[in-house]
């Protein structure tokens, strides 16, 4: 059994293997994009899987998840978590955002040739799109991967959620200290700690423990402070 079929399996992801064959293709178009535009320090097939893939996946069975029907992937890079996400939930929207148009583009060339249709590419800096009425808490779920503390990351995020649901940042192993400097920041930002997953698959190694924030109060105005300030000076 295959990698992805097994994890398919085991988080109860139905496939009739269309959703196989999209996240295989849609991984060696990007290795072979790879070689042209930065994209993946990862170039190995099946270290791919595991590290983009599969552990992009963590999040699925739960309910912050699960009842998410509006997702933002903030800092997507090259599509990560969100293409996986998306390919594995046809019926959910996802909105994948980056500051580097060249990784959209690439993103959104793929989407099309791959037949992923639920996928909308969003160009911008965090600290401006988070502003704008359009995009300024309207999502039912907010989901990182990007490397930045918590404290950052959390008002690049925050204010993109509504009030009542969540933003799930993916950290490593060695999260518990930056997660206690950020509780500040998730308070002023409208947020709620509400607990932090070390997910487990048998057999199945994971790179991220999950922190999952509850959206309990709007975001203050002031946030996000202006472009650059957030990672200069994040909230402590």
């Amino acid at each position: 059994m295959s990698v992805i079929k097994e994890v398919f399996e085991k988080l109860q992801i139905a496939d009739s293997g269309e959703k196989e064959k999209q996240l295989l293709d849609y991984r060696d178009e990007i290795l072979q994009r790879n070689q042209f535009i930065n994209l993946t320090a990862i170039t190995e097939p099946e270290e791919f899987l595991m590290k983009h893939y599969v552990d992009s996946l963590l999040c699925v069975s739960s309910e912050e998840f699960q009842r998410a029907n509006r997702i933002i992937d903030v800092g997507t890079g090259a599509g990560f978590p969100g293409i996986p996400l998306a390919i594995s939930f046809p019926e959910k929207e996802f909105i994948l955002m980056d500051s580097l148009k060249k990784r959209l583009r690439v993103i959104e060339e793929l989407c099309c040739k791959f037949g992923i249709h639920n996928v909308t590419v969003l160009h911008g800096r965090a600290e401006e799109l988070g502003r704008r009425k359009e995009y300024r808490e309207q999502f039912d779920l907010c989901v990182s991967r990007a490397v930045a503390n918590l404290s950052t990351l959390s008002e690049y995020c925050l204010p993109f959620v509504r009030t009542g649901g969540s933003f799930i940042s993916y950290k490593g192993p060695d999260c518990d200290t930056e997660v206690k400097n950020a509780s500040r920041a998730i308070s002023l930002l409208g947020g709620k700690l509400e607990r932090i997953e070390t997910p487990e698959i048998e057999k199945i190694p994971f790179e991220h423990r999950l922190i999952y924030i509850k959206k309990v109060n709007k975001t203050l105005s002031k946030y996000p402070r202006k472009p650059g300030t957030p990672s200069k000076e994040p909230i402590s």
